[in-house]
């Protein structure tokens, strides 16, 4: 997949992302029911948050997470994530870390410069995610190659809402894709081939 880009667009362009958008990575410990046996345990969970600052970010993963755990928690650990954009799509329950290199054709010294730039990307499995990342750069007029894709072990994202114009609308849509599961199809639901020709059998000789 080979693609051109001037080596000071690329750059340009990574340099607008990373300061539009910072991310944070919270982890959470608190007491987690388990549903299918009903007893609890204690676990830490890994979140991410859209915050200016350190201290932004504890206080919006607080807020987040009061309306979801009823029980007392503890933010045990934020450090910045070195995410450049973050992807839900629909009917996807995991979320997985793209590696993406964007090649570049330096004009001064002649010779291509790569940059390395991390999407978390939502997805069933890995291949999936490999898709969803093709269709997240379709759009990208340079050349870049995907060399990893990892299962992150993120549990949800949390974007930044200012209140502006067009924004809320932006971030219904996010959470509409980001919060939709994979369809469950029910074992009743598929017919099987064998039986269906053992009951023409049986009406074939009667």
């Amino acid at each position: 997949m080979n693609i051109f880009f001037a080596a000071k667009s690329i750059f340009d362009i990574l340099k607008k992302i990373y300061m539009s958008t910072i991310w944070y990575e919270c982890k959470v410990k608190y007491r987690k029911t388990d549903e299918a046996t009903g007893t609890q345990k204690v676990t830490t969970e890994p979140y991410l948050v859209d915050a200016l600052s350190y201290t932004e970010a504890e206080s919006r993963i607080t807020e987040e997470m009061s309306a979801y755990i009823s029980e007392e928690f503890k933010i045990t650990n934020i450090k910045m994530a070195n995410y450049a954009e973050i992807h839900p799509f629909e009917n996807t329950d995991r979320w997985f870390k793209t590696k993406v290199s964007l090649m570049a054709y330096d004009e001064e010294s002649g010779k291509e410069r790569k940059s390395n730039m991390y999407l978390l990307i939502q997805a069933n499995d890995v291949r999936e995610a490999f898709d969803n990342t093709l269709q997240v750069m379709k759009t990208t007029m340079g050349e870049y190659t995907i060399p990893a894709i990892s299962e992150s072990p993120i549990m949800d994202v949390f974007p930044y809402f200012s209140g502006e114009d067009g924004e809320l609308e932006e971030l219904e849509k996010f959470n509409a894709r980001k919060n939709s599961k994979p369809e469950v199809i029910k074992e009743t639901d598929f017919e099987d081939p064998m039986e269906f020709e053992t009951v023409l059998e049986e009406e074939q000789d009667a």
